[in-house]
């Protein structure tokens, strides 16, 4: 990653130090002056310049080696147990693009988290942690995998926390599957697939609460992220009101790759995510990547469909049978139709009586 930002900052310091030599070329020769002799001082002019501003980055990138940023574990202040949730994911533009759900099983201090995202055009994002929660948060592990046309490339990712092993299996733009095993040194703050069960116990009067994330481009390294709450806002459910906090997750690069980013506008975006507060906090909403240079999603509790649908009503038909009257009552019985047994046995008898007669 360092030598990528570095070539893309080389390129532009070549691309500026070009822009110059032609601006001073056209101004000589409209001055008449002697470009062959003048041109050569200009070039070793830019020559100079160019390894300058080089020495200046490297300079730049030496200070700002990554330091050993202060993290925080987060202190457990609601114990997590068992809950199965829905979710959905939509465009800022409110347009549903995958369905969600997550469920969670708690034995003992050990939890176990999954997060499932089914795309509309067939992606997948399942994502499974494990953690402790013995006075604090700790990641055990956490397994990524994302594939599908809503993402760049396949990636599949799995993090040992008690190990420090990390290993990123991708596809390539042309199809070659690649692998990448590193062993990092992991901080027990490491908050990969705990962001939205970290944000329920950090306290909002606190004004920067900062955690560990290892970071897949595909190459792992480890960031930091910054949550800065912002302040109380309102929202209704129902005929219910509440409000939320809203708090700002901001992506710290440490250094030079964090410089570089910040100098070439290659940044990551800040994730903003709204919580319940209360003696029971609840996940409300989210708006951010879902994954690294991916675009900015939103996540909601999913309405429910189950109650609202009702089922169609069954009509009973009931037949009624047919009104027979006593023989010399008032309405004489119908006669009976021609395909009815006593229409057969009467229509036997008068045969039987011509065939007496004619014999």
């Amino acid at each position: 990653m360092y030598r990528k930002f570095v070539d893309q900052f080389i390129e532009a310091i070549d691309a500026c130090m070009e822009a110059v030599g032609q601006a001073c070329r056209a101004a000589l020769m409209d001055h008449g002056t002697d470009y062959a002799r003048h041109g050569l001082y200009i070039k070793l002019q830019r020559s100079g310049a160019r390894s300058r501003l080089i020495a200046i980055l490297l300079a730049c990138a030496a200070m700002l080696q990554p330091k050993a940023l202060i993290a925080d574990t987060v202190p457990v202040r609601h114990m997590e147990g068992l809950m199965h949730g829905f979710l959905v994911l939509r465009t800022l533009e409110g347009k549903t693009i995958a369905d969600g759900q997550m469920t969670q099983d708690a034995r003992g201090d050990r939890v176990t988290c999954h997060l499932t995202f089914r795309f509309k055009d067939g992606s997948i994002y399942e994502e499974t942690t494990i953690f402790s929660q013995r006075g604090t948060f700790r990641l055990l592990s956490d397994h990524l995998i994302q594939r599908g046309p809503s993402f760049k490339q396949p990636v599949d990712t799995l993090i040992d926390a008690s190990t420090g092993e990390v290993k990123v299996r991708y596809t390539e733009d042309r199809g070659k599957e690649k692998v990448v095993a590193q062993r990092l040194e992991l901080p027990p703050d490491v908050a990969n697939g705990l962001l939205f069960t970290l944000m329920k116990d950090v306290k909002p009067s606190v004004p920067r609460t900062t955690v560990s994330m290892v970071a897949t481009t595909p190459k792992p390294r480890l960031v930091k992220l910054a949550i800065l709450p912002e302040g109380e806002e309102p929202f209704t459910i129902g005929s219910f009101r509440h409000k939320a906090m809203h708090y700002v997750v901001k992506v710290e690069i440490g250094g030079a790759a964090g410089f570089l980013a910040r100098l070439m506008g290659k940044q990551p975006p800040d994730t903003h995510v709204w919580v319940l507060g209360g003696e029971a906090p609840a996940f409300v909403k989210s708006e951010g990547p879902l994954y690294a240079g991916g675009p900015i999603w939103r996540i909601q509790l999913a309405c429910r469909t189950l109650l609202e649908t009702r089922a169609p009503t069954r009509k009973l038909l009931v037949l009624a049978p047919a009104p027979v009257h006593a023989q010399g009552g008032p309405a004489s019985r119908s006669p009976p139709s021609r395909g009815s047994s006593a229409c057969r046995g009467r229509g036997q008898a008068e045969r039987r009586t011509r065939l007496a007669r004619g014999s």
